[in-house]
């Protein structure tokens, strides 16, 4: 399967997609600038619906916890999470023209045309390694392969420099003195971590909990290229699925444990076939593949999710990240791949990511990250350091909120307690949150620690994370290529076969005659009415030409007002796919049209119920 090429006619299909305004380069009366596009009508109609349907999937079905965080991110929380130091790729630069080019792309690209000519079976075998491994290497590493495999620029054959890194986040300052430094974030996760603790406080203070958002990412990609698959402003959804660390058990993993997935695990990216393989996610799960079940849960419901959207079962494929491909703090990592005619192309990242994210930042702010969870096998005797608090300082400090602190020292879990004793020894002061309020806590405080037994009915832990990333642009241009066909009997002319839950327009009204237009009212006040989105064309064109015209941009139903619908209030609905239509009466059109569009029937069941009629002329 990972050897599948997606056969495609990818000129015409943008031919279509131009034509029709999916989507355009931005700024392109100015010239464009590579990696920005805008999505026109059709586009920002499919996305917004893709989006419905993921909130719909993931967040109200799994009851998760909205937020919308900013864009603009200041410098130190990026730090915090690694981003400064670390989220970089590859560049090489042609030396004679100055060009930039990402090092693992032109050798992946060099490494593609060397495995097509390649015979010899060991040889092939290390070439698909190396490709495998493209993203993995070092900079001295990556320069030995370009080396090794002769990688020159493209178009000129120049000569690359030796590969450095390039921190991909746009930088930005805050403020009008420029002293403030901040970075548009790469991705929206660190807005729903540092705000953890309100978070868990809106849920009751329980595990496990997930909190989600969808939101503009930024990115200066060193060469964007392939359309939507690469470029520097994108839409993210993101789900944050905070867990007990010793606990990955999912309450809901049955009901999608016989869920089939191609899965294309890492010993067989390092085996000699390189074939992904077909299983079930409860076996995956059971036999270690998948790390745990929530992990193997999310992976689930994104399969059926993509599926959902339009994605071909046989072009979706979930790929686990080699071992020195992953972060280092991740537990396991997989990523959803779709085929389209680029390749397979990661359209969403599934990670364990354990309690890095959380433990980050509570380092870096001195504020504890951390939930209370009971034990399951019932209360437990610890040792606990117990605080000899210096109460007089404390309210003379202060004041009426004294006994607040006082009282949460008092009743510290053995882990807290641990490492409130541990900072105060390397700072003078460390602050807390108690409740909605935060304290310092200061040395002077506190004039000695006891060890006491204590019976104790749970802990403070600090979260573990399991993240599904999805990349939205990416679904769209893949949703987009799979849904796209010829229909051969209709001179050539191009079909969008999208979901009737994510196309554009629901539904088409086609008026035969001028007059028709007061009656055609009454339809489209119903529709809008009840939700259903619509066009009107009225246009003087054969009704052969409008159908396709409707087909071109994926509208799945059509409605013809036809002489007959004068006399006896009856219309045609015309199914897309399959061209065939039924007549039905009036009142009848919106419940059977909001049936279809939330996939409560199916169009042969429509065919069951009413007459079916030959197309019109």
């Amino acid at each position: 399967m990972t050897d599948a090429v997606f056969k495609f006619n990818r000129e015409a299909f943008k031919k279509l997609l131009t034509q029709r305004f999916f989507f355009c380069p931005s700024f392109e009366l100015y010239g464009g600038i590579a990696g920005l596009y805008d999505l026109g009508p059709p586009g920002t109609a499919i996305k917004a619906n893709i989006l419905a349907l993921w909130r719909q999937h993931f967040i109200i079905t799994e009851n998760m916890l909205e937020i919308d965080a900013t864009s603009v991110t200041p410098e130190p929380v990026l730090v915090s999470s690694g981003h400064v130091a670390r989220f970089t790729d590859l560049m090489v630069k042609d030396t004679v023209t100055g060009a930039c080019f990402r090092a693992d792309h032109l050798l992946e690209e060099n490494l593609e045309r060397l495995i097509a000519a390649e015979k010899d079976e060991k040889k092939l075998f290390e070439l698909k390694d190396a490709k495998a491994r493209a993203d993995t290497f070092t900079d001295a590493e990556m320069n030995e392969k370009l080396t090794l495999y002769k990688v020159v620029a493209p178009d000129t054959n120049n000569p690359l420099s030796f590969p450095k890194p390039f921190n991909l986040m746009f930088k930005t300052s805050i403020g009008p003195t420029g002293d403030v430094p901040g970075y548009l974030r790469p991705e929206t996760a660190q807005g729903i971590f540092v705000n953890f603790k309100r978070l868990l406080e809106f849920n009751g203070g329980k595990l496990p909990f997930a909190s989600a958002q969808i939101g503009q990412a930024y990115r200066n990609e060193i060469a964007p290229r392939s359309g939507l698959l690469r470029v520097r402003e994108f839409t993210l959804a993101e789900v944050e699925h905070f867990v007990n660390p010793d606990d990955k058990a999912h309450p809901k993993f049955e009901s999608i444990a016989n869920i089939t997935i191609n899965a294309f695990p890492r010993d067989d990216q390092l085996s000699k076939e390189k074939q992904s393989i077909r299983i079930t996610v409860g076996d995956a799960v059971k036999q270690g593949m998948i790390n745990n079940e929530t992990l193997g849960y999310f992976i689930a419901r994104t399969h059926l999710f993509l599926v959902a959207c339009g994605i071909k079962e046989d072009k979706l494929m979930f790929r686990q990240h080699l071992s020195d491909e992953m972060a280092h703090y991740a537990a396991d990592c997989w990523d959803a791949e779709i085929l389209n005619s680029y390749g397979w192309t990661e359209c969403v990242g599934i990670a364990d990511r354990s309690a890095y994210d959380l433990t980050a930042h509570s380092g870096a702010t001195k504020i504890p990250f951390t939930a209370f969870v009971d034990f399951k096998d019932g209360t437990r005797s610890v040792e606990v350091a117990t605080p000899k608090l210096e109460k007089g300082k404390m309210g003379k400090l202060l004041g009426k909120k004294g006994p607040i602190l006082i009282k949460y020292l008092e009743d510290l879990d053995a882990d807290v307690a641990a490492k409130l004793e541990s900072d105060l020894s390397q700072h003078e002061s460390v602050t807390v949150t108690v409740g909605t309020d935060d304290f310092e806590v200061k040395r002077e405080f506190i004039s000695g620690w006891t060890k006491k037994k204590k019976n104790v009915t749970g802990a403070h832990i600090t979260p573990g994370v399991i993240e599904p990333s999805f990349g939205i642009g990416r679904i769209l241009y893949s949703v987009l290529e799979h849904a796209y066909y010829v229909r051969e009997s209709d001179e050539q002319r191009g079909v969008l076969s999208l979901p009737a839950a994510i196309s554009p327009v629901k539904v088409v009204i086609l008026p035969l005659q001028s007059k028709q237009g007061p009656f055609v009212s009454k339809y489209t006040e119903n529709l809008a009415i009840n939700g259903i989105s619509f066009r009107v064309d009225d246009s003087g064109a054969g009704i052969g030409k409008r159908y396709s015209r409707s087909d071109e941009i994926g509208i799945p139903f059509g409605v013809t007002v036809d002489f007959q619908s004068m006399e006896d209030g009856t219309v045609t609905l015309r199914e897309r796919d399959s061209t065939n239509q039924v007549r039905l009466k009036a009142e009848e059109l919106v419940p059977t049209l909001q049936q279809l569009i939330n996939h409560r029937i199916h169009w042969k069941d429509v065919e069951a119920k009413f007459p079916k009629v030959e197309a019109q002329a």
